[in-house]
């Protein structure tokens, strides 16, 4: 894909980087949903909350798309309903 395809389906990156002919493009990902653990005993209780999200790198060589990472703590890069597909969904074609 070319930078003016991703534009189309991604929309604009949260951030860019470059170094020579390189250029990376990050995203964050996410509905928003937020997880809470609350643990404790008869006396006291702690409650932990953090929102579920994924971090997207798409790399372009050369003005097209080269690799695609991801990082953060849920799914993979295009299952359906997690964290990582929502940004990347408008541009999978599906068959």
């Amino acid at each position: 894909m070319s930078k003016e395809q991703v534009l189309a389906c991604m929309g604009a990156p949260g951030n860019k980087a470059a170094e020579g002919a390189t250029e990376v493009w990050g995203y964050d990902s996410g509905n928003g949903m937020e997880v809470a653990s609350i643990s404790g005993d008869r006396y006291g209780a702690t409650a932990v909350s953090s929102r579920r999200f994924c971090k997207i790198n798409v790399v372009f060589g050369g003005g097209q798309v080269s690799s695609v990472n991801y990082s953060g703590p849920t799914g993979g890069l295009i299952t359906a309903g997690e964290q990582c597909a929502y940004a990347v969904s408008a541009c999978v074609q599906k068959k």
